[in-house]
């Protein structure tokens, strides 16, 4: 996890709302066929669906999360899902508070 990416992950108001969403992933997507928001995360599909952009568009701010490290991916049949990562999450916001 390097912090230049955490930053470069938070700038962008869209990647912010998805993190943020996925918090609190039942009250901020709608409800799923498979998965459980909890153990599994959050669909791509139900993603899109809430932020109102192109698949290719979430695929690619959801990978930039993840390459900070922010989220978690999960394959399940053909659908990936997506949940925070709230280890790395703590992590950062201690090295932000030791560093800054």
């Amino acid at each position: 996890m390097k912090t230049l990416d955490v930053f470069k992950a938070l700038s962008n108001e869209t990647r912010l709302k998805i993190l943020n969403g996925l918090r609190e992933p039942e009250k901020n997507f709608p409800p799923q066929d498979e998965g459980d928001f909890h153990l599994d995360g959050v669909c791509v599909s139900s993603i899109q669906e809430a932020v109102g952009l192109s698949q290719s568009t979430v695929s690619g701010y959801l990978a930039t999360l993840e390459r900070a490290g922010l989220v978690r991916s999960k394959r399940m049949g053909p659908w990936t899902y997506y949940k925070r990562n709230e280890e790395n999450i703590r992590r950062v916001l201690k090295a932000l508070e030791e560093d800054l």
